[in-house]
């Protein structure tokens, strides 16, 4: 798992704009960061991300989430992933969503279940095996 630092506003700053692979690949993993490791939680040791703050105000904040973890989605598909690796991406998103919405299970499961890291998994290894040339070093 990759270590969440704390809340550094420049991880975000220039992410590029344009229609690349490569920044496309930026672009979802800075979402992934986002939703899934801002912060690490204190006693527990576990980061934790906008999607688990969102889950704490009940529905709303539960569809906010999924409609974030939707634009990893919508990312994948001009990536070109297969129709079956886009259902899993949106099983993923629609699986957290549901468990969001029962009352304090949800936050729960929203700490343990990272729709939005399974999805940006199965995006990597696919632009590991397609597009090889996008793959980045993390130090």
């Amino acid at each position: 798992m990759a270590k969440a630092s704390p809340i550094d506003p420049t991880t975000f700053d220039a992410l590029p704009l344009d229609k690349s692979i490569t920044a496309s690949r930026q672009r979802i993993e800075a979402m992934e960061r986002l939703l899934e490791r801002v912060v690490v939680l204190p006693g527990i040791n576990r980061p934790i991300g906008l999607d688990v703050m969102l889950g704490l105000i009940p529905i709303v904040g539960d569809i906010a989430a999924a409609a974030l973890g939707s634009y990893i989605i919508w990312e994948a598909r001009n990536l070109g992933l297969s129709k079956f690796h886009m259902a899993r991406m949106m099983a993923n998103v629609g699986f957290d969503a549901v468990l969001g919405f029962i009352p304090i299970v949800g936050d729960a499961a929203d700490v343990m279940f990272r729709s939005n890291t399974r999805n940006l998994r199965i995006i990597r290894k696919h632009l590991d095996k397609h597009h090889p040339s996008t793959v980045t070093v993390e130090g």
